[in-house]
């Protein structure tokens, strides 16, 4: 939502362009556009048309402003929870049955194992309680992920099958997460926090599924 500066803007506050904005917050322009649009991000704009955001509106959303919230166990959303939401629907998202075709049952039961390694990771990373713990989080998960990439290319998959796949899942853990904040009535800080470490964390995850996929190739 973007609104027009007037008298009534409190001139001792820190006005940051869109660049500013995103640098503080790691995420793209069109990001934090979108946002304003949508009304969860308030800017105002400049006579010369462009946009302005408040210091502490921006600082408000990073990780470690405002108040503590309850861990995602204690707000219901644990590894295996999240694994069963995953395996329900994700297959469809990416294709149906043949996303797993060409795998035994030992390297499905692998595949599997990693995948809830993958999401317990990512649940450890949101709810990190510093970069410690965020980078140890981190660590097992791209671990994890270049794993499942070596048994995506035994399964014979291609670079954009693997990217889909963790694109879709992507897609799935911020929505169940955000559902997970609207239905505990977090604020738009909370959840704009929330969403964005889920999305940091699983961006973190694509390199190391790439890698492993390309180990795997050359392996093969």
């Amino acid at each position: 939502m973007t609104v027009p500066r007037t008298d009534h803007v409190n001139d001792t506050e820190q006005w940051l362009s869109v660049h500013d904005a995103c640098s503080l917050l790691g995420v793209s322009p069109a990001t934090l556009r979108r946002w304003s649009a949508a009304g969860e991000v308030q800017a105002f704009t400049t006579p010369g048309g462009h946009r302005r955001y408040a210091r502490s509106t921006i600082l408000g959303l990073l990780p470690d402003a405002g108040r503590a919230r309850p861990s995602l166990a204690e707000l219901g959303v644990t590894p295996e929870r999240m694994a069963r939401v995953l395996r329900r629907r994700l297959a469809p998202t990416v294709g149906g049955p043949e996303w797993l075709a060409g795998l035994d049952d030992a390297a499905l039961a692998d595949l599997r194992g990693l995948g809830r390694r993958i999401v317990a990771a990512l649940i450890a990373a949101v709810d990190a309680a510093g970069p410690a713990s965020w980078e140890r989080a981190l660590a097992d998960g791209c671990a994890a992920a270049s794993g499942y990439g070596r048994a995506a290319s035994a399964a014979g998959w291609q670079p954009v099958d693997i990217v889909r796949t963790h694109l879709a899942m992507r897609t799935l853990v911020v929505e169940e997460l955000a559902h997970v904040a609207r239905r505990h009535g977090f604020d738009t800080g909370e959840s704009t926090r929330l969403v964005l470490d889920a999305l940091r964390a699983a961006d973190r995850l694509l390199p190391a599924l790439l890698d492993g996929l390309g180990a795997g190739a050359v392996l093969g």
